[in-house]
C-alpha cells in the first residue's frame, strides 16, 4: 500500500476542477469599493415586501422555529402547486418539493438523474452553475451555443437535437436565460419534448425567470409544463427570488414525476433536511397575495430593459438587442476579445462594475453582462460613466 500521509489534503480531482465564478472574481476586485456602481449579480435592488416579510415575522413571533416535512410545510406545497396549475398544466401537492433556493433545487435534481460519465447537454452562454452542477457528480457536459446575431440570440434547433443522442441522460435548459434574455419558443418545446421522450432523455428547465417575460404581452415565457405530462421526464426547479424580490430568502422547488419524489426526499433530507418554516409561511403569502408585485416588477424591468437598450445603442461600437426575459443586456463590445481584462479595467478606471461574458462560457467571449434590475437613476448613470470613459479610451482588451 503507498505511503499517502505526505500528500496534501485536497478535495476531489472533479471539484478540484471546477471553474470559479469568474463573476465573483470582478466583483471581489471592486466590491470593497464604495464609489463603484455595480451591476455585476443578478439581483433586484428592491427590498422585500413588507407583507411578505410580515408573515415571516409574524412565524417567528408565534414560535415557529423547528424542522418541517422533507418535502415543505402542507400549505405551501398546496398554494406551489395551485400557482402551477393556474399557470400551466394541473399539478397536485404530491409533485411538489420546497427546497432551500433554485439553486438547491438544479442541484438535488441532477443528483437524482446524473450519474458519474453521464451525458449532459446545456444551452450556452448559460449561469455558470447550471454548467458546473453536472461536472460536482462527475458527468461529462457538452454545450450547444446559441448564435447572436441581428435578431438577438437564437437557438440552432437542428444543432441541439444532432446533440442530444441516444445515450445521452439530461438536457439542461435555463429559458428565460441567463445571460442572453433568450427564449425559448413552444415549437421548439414541442419537437425537443417528443425528441427527449423517444430516447428517454430527462429535460431539466430552470424556469427562474419564467415570469419576467416581456414578449406578447404574456404574464409567463413557454414552459415545458404547458405541454409535457405529469408523468413526463420532465423536471421544472423555480424559485421564490426574482419575481417576488427574495433572492436572499433561499427558497425554491421543484416539480416532477410523482414517481421521483420519494428519492428526491432523501436528498433533501441529506442536503438540507427542510427549508425554514418562517420562510415557507412568507412564500405562502407571496403566493396568494403577491400578482401585484409580479406584475409591478415585470413592468419595471421591462422600462427598465428599454431604457439600457436605448442607452447603450447611443454608445459607439456596442451591439446590443433587447432581450425577451430575464433581467440582463448581454452585448458586444467591438473590440474586446478578453471580457475579463476589459471588466476589470472598467472597474478600476469607470467605476462600473458589470460581468464579463467569459463567465458565462467561452460563447460569451466578447460580450458583456449588465442586470438591469435598478433604478433609473442607477442606470444613466452607468450608461454615462460608460460613455465617458469610452470616450477617452479604446474599447479594446
Amino acid at each position: 500500500m503507498p505511503d499517502t500521509r505526505s500528500l496534501i489534503p485536497v478535495a476531489r480531482s472533479a471539484v478540484r476542477a471546477l471553474e470559479g465564478s469568474r463573476i465573483r472574481e470582478i466583483a471581489n476586485a471592486g466590491i470593497d469599493d464604495p464609489d463603484v456602481l455595480a451591476f455585476w449579480f443578478g439581483e433586484p435592488d428592491q427590498v422585500t415586501p413588507a407583507f411578505i416579510r410580515d408573515a415571516a415575522t409574524a412565524s417567528l413571533a408565534q414560535g415557529e422555529t423547528f424542522y418541517s416535512q422533507n418535502f415543505g410545510i402542507a400549505e405551501l406545497r398546496r398554494a406551489i402547486a395551485a400557482y402551477v396549475g393556474a399557470l400551466h398544466r394541473p399539478t397536485t401537492p404530491d409533485e411538489i418539493a420546497v427546497t432551500a433556493s433554485g439553486m438547491s433545487a438544479l442541484m438535488l435534481a441532477v443528483e437524482a438523474l446524473v450519474a458519474p460519465g453521464d451525458r449532459v447537454v446545456v444551452v450556452t452562454p448559460l449561469w455558470p452553475n447550471l454548467v458546473e452542477i453536472p461536472k460536482i457528480l462527475s458527468a461529462h457536459v457538452v454545450c450547444v451555443p446559441l448564435a447572436f446575431g441581428a435578431n438577438g440570440w437564437t437557438l440552432d434547433l437542428d444543432r441541439l437535437l444532432s446533440a442530444l443522442t441516444p445515450g445521452t441522460r439530461a438536457l439542461m435548459l435555463n429559458s428565460p436565460n441567463n445571460p442572453t434574455g433568450w427564449t425559448i419558443d413552444r415549437s421548439a418545446q414541442q419537437t425537443l419534448v417528443a425528441h427527449c421522450e423517444r430516447h428517454g432523455i430527462w429535460i431539466v428547465a430552470d424556469d427562474v425567470y419564467e415570469r419576467l417575460y416581456y414578449a406578447d404581452d404574456l404574464a409567463c415565457a413557454p414552459s415545458f409544463l404547458d405541454i409535457a405530462g405529469s408523468e413526463a421526464r420532465v423536471v421544472s426547479t423555480n424559485s421564490f427570488s426574482k419575481a417576488w424580490l427574495m433572492t436572499g430568502w433561499r427558497l425554491g422547488w421543484i416539480v416532477a414525476p410523482k414517481a421521483l419524489m420519494p428519492d428526491l426526499g432523501k436528498l433533501i433530507e441529506y442536503n438540507t433536511s427542510c427549508s425554514p418554516v418562517f420562510v415557507q409561511r412568507a412564500a405562502v403569502v407571496a403566493l396568494r397575495d403577491g400578482e401585484p408585485t409580479v406584475d409591478a416588477t415585470r413592468e419595471r424591468l421591462r422600462r427598465a430593459r428599454n431604457r439600457l437598450v436605448d442607452g447603450l445603442r447611443t454608445l459607439p461600437g456596442v451591439d446590443v438587442a433587447p432581450p425577451a426575459g430575464a433581467m440582463y443586456a448581454f452585448f458586444r463590445v467591438d473590440g474586446v476579445d478578453d471580457s475579463m481584462a476589459f471588466c476589470r479595467r472598467l472597474v478600476t478606471e469607470a467605476k462600473l462594475g458589470l460581468a464579463p461574458g467569459r463567465a458565462f462560457g467561452p460563447e460569451g467571449e466578447g460580450f458583456v453582462r449588465w442586470c438591469f434590475a435598478a433604478s433609473d437613476e442607477r442606470l444613466d448613470d452607468g450608461i454615462a460613466r460608460l460613455a465617458r470613459w469610452g470616450s477617452t479610451s479604446v474599447f479594446t482588451c
